[in-house]
């Protein structure tokens, strides 16, 4: 039996309402069933990985294990791996010809994501950015706080950062609850800020969660991906995939999606009907709570020609949808330089099965296009970093 979560919401004017009540402009009714569904974990043995469906060509297989909770991954210039477990609070260096060969680097509370730059690592946890310069042998120098205030995560404190094209340090900061009026400006948005921490200014908001992001190599356009809000539905609202422009709003709190409307919110000073017409569409959706996590355009040269400038992202699977989502890399094709279509790359992790119908053997989280063009993904459930390439 799957547990579910009835919601029923009546907003109606019978009334006026003092002029210190906020007014209900929005009345009407609405029933929401909403299913919790949490898959049973199994390990990741060689059979069901041999078991994984990609597209003709391509192998998955094991490259690193034994990791904890691997979270984001980024490549350094030598080609070694740099890991974040948050749960550990670590970042473990992996050399690229043996995933045996490993080290941690670095220890510090909560840390996540991972950026490098001009021979730098830099890594943010909830509330700081730091960096630290990368030694001749991949462990860190002396580190350095750039920011020691970035607002309280709450329901969302796995922030990530990112160099953009115009050299600018780039983080998101998640909102802190499922669907709320926030108080501090700076959360359920994207910003930007110099290398050295200053100059921080808001890229984009209404960005409920939006932990992978990446600059389109052909054209350098932003994109990044959404995650939908819970508990509207199993198929409400979808994950959503963006083009990320400065000074645009995104519809978060109030809009999802292609333009669900929000009843449980009320717009101060204004109405659902101005904040949906401010607030710019995903170019692409994705089914409803499948957990979009890193994002990475593929700029290498062992895949494909038709796959050079296409997207990656990692769905770490759903917990409020029944049947479940998610438990898969999703592949987003491009053509002359836009977003056209999402299809499954890599899919299997999820089968039917155990005492809530459904099983899995790897949440995938972080993802990496190494020197060699081949791709490495991270599970956070089992603790394994899988390589896939294309021999041919």
């Amino acid at each position: 039996m799957h547990p579910a979560r009835r919601l029923v919401l009546c907003l109606a004017l019978t009334a006026p309402v003092p002029a210190f009540a906020q007014a209900l402009q929005n009345p009407g009714t609405a029933t929401v069933t909403a299913h919790v569904v949490k898959a049973a974990p199994l390990a990741a043995t060689p059979e069901r990985i041999a078991a994984l469906k990609l597209p003709p060509g391509f192998r998955i297989e094991a490259f690193a294990t034994g990791l904890g909770a691997p979270r984001v991954i980024v490549v350094a210039p030598d080609g070694a791996l740099y890991v974040s477990d948050r749960d550990a609070g670590t970042v473990t260096r992996i050399d690229l010809a043996d995933g045996t060969k490993r080290r941690v680097v670095l220890e510090k509370a909560d840390v996540h994501g991972l950026a490098i730059h001009d021979g730098r690592l830099f890594f943010v946890t909830v509330k700081q950015i730091f960096s630290a310069p990368l030694k001749p042998d991949g462990s860190l120098g002396p580190e350095t706080a750039l920011v020691s205030d970035l607002p309280d995560a709450g329901q969302h404190p796995n922030r990530t950062i990112r160099f953009g094209p115009d050299g600018w340090l780039y983080a998101s900061l998640g909102s802190t609850c499922n669907e709320c009026e926030e108080r501090n400006p700076e959360n359920a948005t994207l910003v930007r800020m110099r290398p050295d921490g200053t100059g921080r200014e808001t890229v984009a908001s209404g960005l409920r969660n939006t932990i992978g992001f990446d600059w389109q190599p052909r054209t350098g356009t932003l994109y990044g991906w959404d995650d939908g809000v819970d508990w509207l539905g199993d198929d409400a609202t979808p994950e959503e995939f963006n083009r990320i422009e400065p000074g645009k709003k995104y519809g978060w709190p109030y809009i999802f999606g292609d333009g669900i409307k929000n009843l449980y919110r009320e717009v101060p000073n204004s109405s659902l009907e101005q904040w949906d017409r401010d607030s710019a569409r995903p170019v692409l959706t994705w089914t409803a709570h499948a957990s979009s996590m890193q994002f990475v355009f593929y700029d290498g040269a062992q895949f494909p020609a038709d796959y050079k400038g296409d997207g990656f992202v990692t769905m770490h699977g759903s917990w409020n949808r029944k049947p479940p989502s998610g438990y898969e890399v999703l592949r987003v094709r491009f053509e002359n330089g836009a977003p056209k279509s999402i299809e499954p790359f890599v899919s299997g992790f999820l089968t039917e099965g155990g005492p809530s119908g459904w099983q899995r053997f790897a949440r995938p989280f972080g993802l990496a296009v190494a020197g060699d063009g081949s791709l490495y993904l991270g599970d956070d459930q089992n603790g394994v970093i899988y390589r896939i390439s294309h021999p041919g």
